[in-house]
C-alpha cells in the first residue's frame, strides 16, 4: 500500500504521513511547492503534475482544490487508486453550500469524488484550533484581536485529531467510503477561546468588538470581500448558537478529541511577542 499524501507541508498532511511511517506503511508526501527530495510535486491546480504524481499509489489523502478535481480523479482511477481520503469541511452541510465561496470549493470537490468509480470518505471538520493563529498578528503588534462576534460559537479540533481520523479511514477497509463530521469535544465562544489562551499563556490577552465593516477594512489586504462576507455570516449564524457537536473523532481514533486548551499549550511559543510571524 502506498498513500499519496496532499498539500504535505500543512499541519494535518505533516502528521498523517508520520502516523503512516510509523504504521510501516509507504508514504508518497506531495506538495505545489516540493521542500525536499522526499517530496514530490503534485499541484491540484496543475493537471500536468498529476501522473507522475499518482503512478504506483492506492491510496490518496486529498486537500479540496476544485478546479481539477474531475481531472485528478481520472488520473487516479487510471493509475489504480483504490481509495481516496477528502479533506472537505462541515460548511457543506450549511442550507445554503452553493451561495458560500468557502463551502462551495469543498462542496465541488467532493462531487467530483461522488461521480468518480474510486471509493471515497469525506472528512468534515468543522473549526480548526490552529485558526486562533491569526490571533498571534494582532498581539504582536500589541493591538487587541478584533472581533465581530465574541459570543460566535465554534468547535475547534486540533490537527492531531483530524490527521488520526484520516490514519484511521485510510487502514481500516471497513471505516470508508461514506462521510464524516470531525468536531472537538467541546463549543466555544471566541472569547472562551482568548480566556483559555490567557490563562495557558499566562499573558492577558486583550479583545475588542468591532462591527463587520470595521473587520472587512481591516481584513482587507488578505481575504477577499467575497469570503469575508461569508465568514461574517458564519459566524453571526453562530452567535450564542453552541455547535452540535459528534463523536467521530473518539470512534474513529479510539480516544476523546484533545481540548482547545490542549492544542494552546502545544502553541504557548506562537503567542509570544519575539515569535516570529506565521510563515517566515
Amino acid at each position: 500500500m502506498t498513500v499519496l499524501v496532499t498539500g504535505s507541508r500543512g499541519a494535518v498532511a505533516r502528521t498523517l504521513a508520520g502516523l503512516l511511517r510509523e504504521r510501516g506503511l509507504a508514504v508518497r508526501a506531495a506538495s505545489s511547492r516540493p521542500d525536499g527530495p522526499d517530496t514530490v510535486r503534485c499541484d491540484l491546480t496543475d493537471p500536468s503534475t498529476f501522473a507522475a504524481a499518482l503512478k504506483g499509489v492506492t491510496s490518496v489523502f486529498l486537500y479540496a482544490e476544485p478546479s481539477h478535481a474531475g481531472a485528478f480523479t481520472e488520473e487516479a482511477a487510471r493509475a489504480g487508486v483504490e481509495h481516496i481520503v477528502l479533506l472537505s469541511s462541515s460548511s457543506v452541510l450549511a442550507p445554503d453550500p452553493e451561495d458560500n465561496p468557502l463551502a462551495k470549493s469543498h462542496l465541488d470537490a467532493e462531487r467530483a469524488l461522488d461521480a468518480s468509480p474510486i471509493r471515497s470518505t469525506s472528512l468534515r471538520p468543522g473549526s480548526f484550533a490552529g485558526n486562533a493563529l491569526a490571533w498571534s498578528w494582532s498581539l504582536r503588534s500589541g493591538r487587541p484581536i478584533s472581533l465581530p462576534f465574541p459570543g460566535s460559537h465554534s468547535d475547534p479540533i486540533h490537527e492531531a485529531d483530524v490527521a488520526e481520523a484520516a490514519l484511521a479511514v485510510l487502514t481500516d477497509p471497513g471505516l470508508g467510503g461514506r462521510p464524516y463530521t470531525l468536531t472537538g469535544p467541546e463549543s466555544l465562544t471566541f472569547a472562551e477561546q482568548i480566556d483559555i489562551l490567557s490563562r495557558v499563556t499566562g499573558r492577558p490577552i486583550p479583545f475588542r468588538q468591532v462591527t463587520r465593516e470595521e473587520w472587512k477594512r481591516e481584513t482587507a489586504g488578505h481575504i477577499p470581500a467575497s469570503y469575508a462576507d461569508s465568514l461574517l455570516d458564519w459566524w453571526q449564524s453562530g452567535d450564542g448558537r453552541p455547535v452540535e457537536l459528534t463523536r467521530a473523532v473518539p470512534e474513529l481514533t479510539g480516544h476523546p478529541a484533545r481540548t482547545f486548551a490542549t492544542w494552546a499549550q502545544g502553541h504557548v511559543g506562537d503567542f509570544r511577542a519575539d515569535h516570529p510571524s506565521p510563515g517566515r
